[in-house]
């Protein structure tokens, strides 16, 4: 059976050169750090001479910059297209055209596991080296998170309004804490398997949210 892979010695994708280093400087930042990896490091790995790569990017900070401010802009866009494109849980459309905060949640859960398992390096880039973003850059992937953590938190308050914004706010940063641990984790499954456990697992964690716990019991009054 075919396992789930995270290694990072697979070779660049085809594309442009820019592509290249950017896919090239990922590898090596997820492997060994920002500060152990240098700029001759990341050209060597994408075939580029150093000159070439300074064409492209002026620093390895902002090669980090580009990496970070990217995939949290691709998490926004395309959480945001695919909240408004998502169906009911059971795959019909809602009968108003609008789309049910269940089924939303349902996309916005999908649409993590997939990156979550497309993009370990990243996730592994963002929680080590944040805090070595140039400020500027740092302040853009702290906005374009916020708004793609709100629309998790407004659909999850649509769906279960007596909830706390504080408390849906939280519940969501915990879903992530557990999708995104995935790169961490050493896998035997498959990926459909897998992709299968993790939207179950991020799922039943938003709802959970707002389920309402039983009154206590006797014993627990006492």
């Amino acid at each position: 059976m075919p396992t789930v892979s995270f290694s990072l010695e697979k070779p660049p994708p085809a594309g442009s050169r820019r592509e290249r280093i950017l896919a090239a400087a990922a590898r090596l930042m997820a492997e060994r750090g920002y500060h152990g990896v240098s700029i001759n490091d990341i050209g060597r790995a994408a075939g580029v001479s150093g000159p070439a790569l300074y064409k492209h990017f002026p620093s390895k900070q902002a090669i980090l910059g580009e990496l970070l401010i990217g995939i949290s802009e691709r998490l926004l866009a395309e959480g945001t297209r695919r909240a408004a494109a998502a169906p009911s849980p059971d795959g019909t459309p809602s009968p108003d055209g609008t789309p049910s905060p269940d089924g939303t949640l349902d996309a916005l859960v999908r649409w993590h596991v997939s990156f979550a398992l497309d993009s370990p390096e990243l996730i592994r880039i963002h929680d080590r080296d944040l805090t070595s973003m140039n400020p500027a850059d740092a302040r853009t992937v702290r906005r374009l998170q916020r708004g793609y953590v709100e629309l998790w938190v407004a659909q999850l308050r649509a769906r279960s309004p007596e909830l706390a914004e504080g408390t849906a706010r939280a519940a969501v940063h915990a879903t992530f804490g557990l999708l995104n641990s995935t790169p961490y984790s050493a896998v035997t499954m498959s990926r459909p398997q897998l992709a299968d456990l993790l939207h179950r697992l991020g799922l039943a964690a938003l709802l959970a949210a707002g389920a309402r716990r039983p009154a206590p019991g006797p014993a627990a009054t006492r």
